[in-house]
């Protein structure tokens, strides 16, 4: 099995976001060395909790801050941009790092409806629209745009011997579809929602299109995981991260709370079942617990990749997380 991280870049109460995304920076340097096969970031606005806004920007960065490792987007936000620019910014990144970028794309608004607005400069657009943007996208990036399009001779460029892969990340049969009718990789954000994911699945590989770029489908899976040396410590590590995805999710504070936060608040009867509803879309436990769940979803899901996403308080017990989960899986023997 391959591990791969989701970053998304969040800010612990206390810290800055120059220190958060330092960070990030340290983390994916770090499962490099560890063995992990791709690094990705992710997209979010208006919030204050999460230092990750410019995929683009923190890409190229990173890659040029560590050696091998695949970086990418998880992902970028199509809707509100132009597939031909989205198509350029990451032909450059491709130029920059030939064979190392992964650009990942999601239906998601991106925030708000006043803050979607800002980002397409109050030009309303529709999320109905991200099928033909995709399509687009896709012909940008491989010049494979028909005849009749009334873009055919605008060219991505610059031209490049290379193209960067492209993933469509989703929680549904629509997403699925979706990549598979446009001949793109797939994604399943289990981290979100894991309600869908055997029939997205199931649908992607069942209506994917073979492409002269991309001959087979190929999938993978994004989990929140905690991983601790013992269930006692993951559970204790995973209180800030329980606590965030609530605030997350009523409108609250978006920072991770640390655990003392968590432990001096009186949580209603609703909130914990909240909190109970949204373990499901996590891993919590020995680098043991975490490999036996992540086999059974790896049959679920029919894939051999989970992206990992770790949102808690400590970094540097995040750092240990995900070290002992390439300890358990093996990762560096694969890399010799």
């Amino acid at each position: 099995m391959k591990l791969s991280v989701l970053d998304q870049a969040p800010i612990s109460k206390g810290d800055t976001a120059t220190t958060t995304l330092k960070h990030t920076v340290e983390l994916a340097q770090y499962v490099e060395k560890l063995g992990y096969t791709r690094f990705w970031v992710a997209e979010h606005h208006n919030t204050k909790g999460l230092a990750g806004t410019s995929p683009e920007v923190l890409i190229s960065h990173i890659a040029s801050m560590t050696n091998h490792i695949r970086v990418g987007s998880g992902g970028v936000l199509l809707p509100q941009y132009s597939p031909l620019k989205v198509a350029e910014n990451f032909k450059v990144l491709e130029a920059l790092f030939p064979n190392r970028i992964d650009l990942g794309i999601g239906r998601s608004p991106g925030g708000n409806h006043a803050t979607r607005l800002a980002l397409t400069d109050h030009i309303q657009k529709s999320l109905n629209e991200f099928p033909r943007q995709v399509a687009d996208l896709s012909g940008f990036l491989t010049d494979s745009l028909p005849a009749s399009h009334d873009f055919k001779r605008v060219k991505a460029t610059p031209r490049t011997i290379t193209n960067p892969s492209l993933w469509v990340l989703g929680l549904s049969e629509r997403g699925a579809k979706t990549a598979a009718e446009n001949s793109t990789r797939f994604t399943f954000g289990h981290f979100i929602n894991p309600t869908n994911g055997q029939k997205a699945i199931e649908t992607y590989f069942e209506h994917f299109k073979v492409s002269s770029w991309q001959k087979r489908p190929m999938s993978n899976a994004c989990v929140f995981v905690v991983c601790a040396e013992t269930k006692k410590e993951a559970e204790l590590l995973a209180l800030s991260q329980d606590l965030w995805l609530l605030n997350v999710e009523t409108g609250k504070d978006t920072r991770i709370p640390s655990i003392k936060e968590v432990k001096s608040k009186r949580f209603t009867q609703r909130e914990l079942e909240k909190i109970q509803k949204n373990r499901k879309r996590c891993i919590i436990g020995t680098p043991d617990d975490v490999r036996k769940r992540l086999e059974e979803l790896s049959e679920l899901y029919r894939t051999d990749e989970f992206l990992i996403i770790t949102n808690i308080f400590d970094f540097n017990a995040k750092l240990k997380s995900y070290r002992l989960l390439a300890e358990e899986f093996q990762l560096e023997k694969r890399m010799q």
